[in-house]
C-alpha cells in the first residue's frame, strides 16, 4: 500500500466516529446523563440542607470528597507524564496513545476541583482562599499548583489537536464554523509546523516537573500536619508513585474501551498494551515498596497515637478497605502482570480495573482512619458515607466517562497527523538515531536528509495532512 492510500485510509477510519453516530452511542449518553442528573439532585439537596446530609462528623471532617479529590488528581498524571516522557524520548509507539492519555489529564482535573467544592458545603467559600489566602498554608500551595497544572495540561492537549482540527474543518463537513475557530488559521505551512513542533517540545519538558510538583503538594496538605500516619517525609514520592500507578491503569482501561467500541485494533495494538503492561508492573513494585516502607517505619516506631491508626487499618474498623487495597493493588496485578502468558489484553484490563479500585481505597485509607483517631484526646469517630456522597461519587465517574465519550464525537481520539508523520518519516528517523550511538562515525545532517528522501517519496506536510487550504 502506498503512502497516499494509507493516509486516506487513516483519515477514513479515525474520522468515522465523528461522522457516524450509532444507536449505542445515544443509549450510552442517555444512561450516563441519567446518573449525572441524579448526582445533581443529590448535590442540590446537600446545597439546600448543608453538609449534615452527609456522613461527615466530628472528628471526621473529610470523607469521600477529599478521597475523590486526591484520587482524581492522581489519575490526571497519566496523560501528562506518559505522553510528555514518550515525546521527549521519541518513542515511536507513542503516536496512537498520546491523545487518549492527554484527554484523561484535562478532564479528570475538573472533577478533582469539583470534589473540593462539594466538600466546602458552600461553593462561594472558595473565594476566601483567594481573598485571604497566605502562602504559609499548604492549601494555597495546592490551589496554585493545580491551577498551573490545569492551564499547562490544557495547552498541552490543545496544541497537538490543531492540525487534526484543521483536517476536520476541511473534510468533515459539519460544525465547520466550530473547527474553523479552533484551527486558528492553520494551513500546514513549513513555518507553522516548525513553530508547532517547537512549542510542543517546550511544553512536554515544562509539564513534567509541574505534574510531579502537583501531587507532591497534594501530599503536603496531609504531611505538613502532625496527625498520626500523615506526618511523614515519604508522602511526597509516595503520592507521586501512586498517581502514576493509578493513571496508567486508567489509561489502559480507556484504551481498551476505545479499541473495542470504535474497532481501532490496527491503531491501538497489542504492543501498546504490552508496553503499558510492563510499565504498570514496574509501578506495582514501586508502589508496594513505598507502602511497605510506610507501614514498616510506623510499626517499628510504635508511637501510641500512630499505632492506634495502624491497627484500625490492619484489624479494626477499616480492615476490609485496607486488605481490599492490598488485594487490588498488589495480589491481582502481580498474578496477571508478572506472567507473560497472563499478560494478555483481558488480563491487563482486569488488573487495571482492580488497581483503579484499589487506589481509590488507598486514598480512603489515608484520609479517614487518621481523622477517626485524632492525636488530641477527642472522642474517636466512625465514618459511613450517606446516599448523597455515594450518588456524587457515581456521578463524578459517570460525568467523566460522558465527557470522554463526547470528546470522541468532536475530535479524533487517535492523532491523525502523528500517525501520518510516523508512516512518512519514522523509519528513517529511528535509523538515524540508532546510528548516533552505535560504533562508527555518526551520520551528518546531509546523510540523514539523503536517507530520508531515499526511503519514501517526499510528500509535503500541508496537503496530505489537512487537505486543501
Amino acid at each position: 500500500m502506498d503512502l497516499a492510500k494509507a493516509f486516506e485510509q487513516d483519515e477514513e477510519i479515525l474520522l468515522k466516529p465523528i461522522r457516524v453516530s450509532h444507536r449505542n452511542f445515544y443509549i450510552t449518553v442517555a444512561l450516563l446523563s441519567a446518573v449525572v442528573a441524579w448526582a445533581f439532585v443529590a448535590y442540590f439537596h446537600q446545597l439546600r440542607n448543608g453538609l449534615g446530609v452527609t456522613g461527615l462528623n466530628r472528628p471526621v471532617y473529610w470523607g469521600f470528597y477529599i478521597t475523590n479529590f486526591v484520587f482524581f488528581i492522581g489519575i490526571s498524571h497519566a496523560g501528562t507524564l506518559i505522553s510528555a516522557i514518550l515525546r521527549i524520548s521519541q518513542a515511536e509507539w507513542r503516536r496512537s496513545i498520546t491523545r487518549s492519555a492527554e484527554v484523561i489529564t484535562v478532564m479528570v482535573i475538573f472533577f478533582g476541583v469539583a470534589s473540593i467544592l462539594m466538600d466546602l458545603g458552600r461553593p462561594d467559600r472558595i473565594m476566601n482562599i483567594i481573598k485571604f489566602g497566605r502562602f504559609e498554608s499548604p492549601l494555597l500551595w495546592d490551589v496554585t499548583s493545580i491551577t498551573i497544572y490545569l492551564t499547562a495540561s490544557t495547552v498541552y492537549l490543545y496544541l497537538p489537536l490543531i492540525p487534526d482540527i484543521a483536517l476536520m474543518r476541511d473534510k468533515v463537513g459539519k460544525r465547520k464554523w466550530f473547527y474553523t475557530v479552533l484551527a486558528l488559521g492553520w494551513r500546514g505551512t513549513p513555518r507553522q509546523w516548525h513553530r508547532l513542533e517547537k512549542v510542543i517540545s517546550v511544553m512536554a519538558i515544562l509539564v513534567i516537573p509541574v505534574a510531579v510538583s502537583v501531587h507532591t503538594v497534594v501530599s503536603f496538605v496531609f504531611a505538613m500536619t502532625v496527625q498520626p500516619m500523615w506526618h511523614s517525609a515519604i508522602f511526597g514520592p509516595y503520592f507521586v508513585v501512586g498517581a502514576i500507578y493509578s493513571g496508567i491503569a486508567a489509561l489502559i482501561v480507556a484504551m481498551a474501551l476505545i479499541r473495542w467500541v470504535y474497532h481501532l485494533e490496527n491503531y491501538l495494538k497489542d504492543v501498546h498494551f504490552q508496553n503499558l503492561g510492563i510499565l504498570l508492573f514496574v509501578m506495582t513494585l514501586l508502589w508496594t515498596y513505598f507502602t511497605f516502607s510506610e507501614y514498616l517505619t510506623t510499626f517499628y516506631g510504635a508511637e501510641p497515637t500512630h499505632m492506634q491508626v495502624f491497627w484500625s487499618k490492619f484489624t479494626g474498623e477499616y480492615m476490609l478497605e485496607f486488605w481490599g487495597m492490598v488485594l487490588c493493588c498488589l495480589v491481582i496485578p502481580v498474578i496477571f502482570l508478572s506472567n507473560r502468558k497472563m499478560r494478555t489484553m483481558k488480563g491487563m484490563v482486569i488488573s487495571s480495573l482492580a488497581i483503579t479500585m484499589g487506589m481509590w481505597l488507598e486514598r480512603f485509607i489515608i484520609v479517614v482512619p487518621t481523622l477517626a483517631n485524632p492525636r488530641l484526646p477527642y472522642e474517636r469517630g466512625v465514618y459511613h458515607p450517606s446516599w448523597v456522597e455515594l450518588s456524587l461519587l457515581a456521578g463524578c465517574f459517570a460525568f467523566f466517562i460522558l465527557l470522554y465519550v463526547l470528546f470522541t464525537k468532536f475530535f479524533p481520539i487517535v492523532s491523525i497527523w502523528e500517525i501520518k508523520e510516523g508512516r512518512q518519516h519514522a523509519v528513517s528517523e529511528v535509523a538515524a538515531r540508532i546510528k548516533t550511538y552505535l560504533p562508527g562515525n555518526p551520520p551528518t545532517a546531509a546523510d540523514e536528509t539523503e536517507e530520508r528522501d531515499a526511503g519514501t517519496p517526499a510528500i509535503p506536510k500541508a496537503e496530505p495532512f489537512i487537505g486543501s487550504p
